[in-house]
């Protein structure tokens, strides 16, 4: 059945449609030395989750390790200073992690819940790659912290921070701006250290690069 398939009752009063969404969170992988990657990653899913369609880029580390091991580990989660030191490449140290239960792969013990999954298809024809797997196991740790416009924030703010390469200073600047109000409102420590980090990140970037 395609993820676009719907149905529709006899009656007409009732529609139910069966669609693709993206579920932000991060995979680690590991490569063939067993070294950990940690990498934000926003797959498509359906509402059953039992399939995941990855999108790395192939210049990425997670597509390396995906390559060499064809299994991983996708997790939901709420910590978003991890998220954002993940995105901006500024894990200082490496997060305390599990072994998973079906695959050999490594699980974030800060996790909500996660998804051990086993490539089924790649295709490499596109620069960034459509990888389709399989969840072979499902685990909980603990409850999702809840809807909190901070850490939305930081989620968008880290997103935008991996495409500076694609915008202008002023409209990364503006949207920042517009992010910054809910964080400044709603946040809790960890999310005001992660979006301060992100900007920093953001200011340092440019730096480097006047010309943007």
């Amino acid at each position: 059945m395609s993820v676009f398939s719907s149905w529709h009752s006899t009656g007409g009063s009732a529609c139910h449609t069966i669609r693709p969404m993206i579920l932000e969170g991060i995979v680690t992988s590991l490569n063939a030395n067993g070294e950990l990657n940690i990498a934000p990653m926003g797959p498509i899913v359906d509402e059953s989750l039992t399939w995941l369609q990855l999108r790395p880029f192939q210049t990425s580390q997670t597509f390396r390790n995906l390559q060499q091991r064809p299994y991983g580990v996708f997790h939901v989660v709420d910590d978003v200073l991890l998220l954002a030191q993940a995105a901006i490449g500024k894990l200082d140290s490496p997060p305390e992690t599990f072994a998973a239960e079906k695959i050999h792969g490594r699980v974030l013990a800060s996790t909500c819940r996660w998804y051990e999954f086993e490539i089924e298809s790649l295709d490499i024809s596109h620069d960034r790659t459509e990888i389709r797997t399989r969840v072979v196991h499902v685990g909980r740790c603990r409850d999702f912290f809840g809807f909190n416009r901070a850490k939305h924030a930081v989620l968008e703010a880290a997103i935008l921070a991996t495409r500076l390469h694609l915008l202008s200073r002023d409209e990364v600047v503006r949207q920042l701006s517009v992010l910054r109000s809910p964080v400044e409102k709603t946040a809790g420590p960890q999310e005001l250290e992660a979006f301060e980090l992100i900007c920093d990140h953001v200011a340092d970037v440019f730096t480097l690069t006047p010309d943007s």
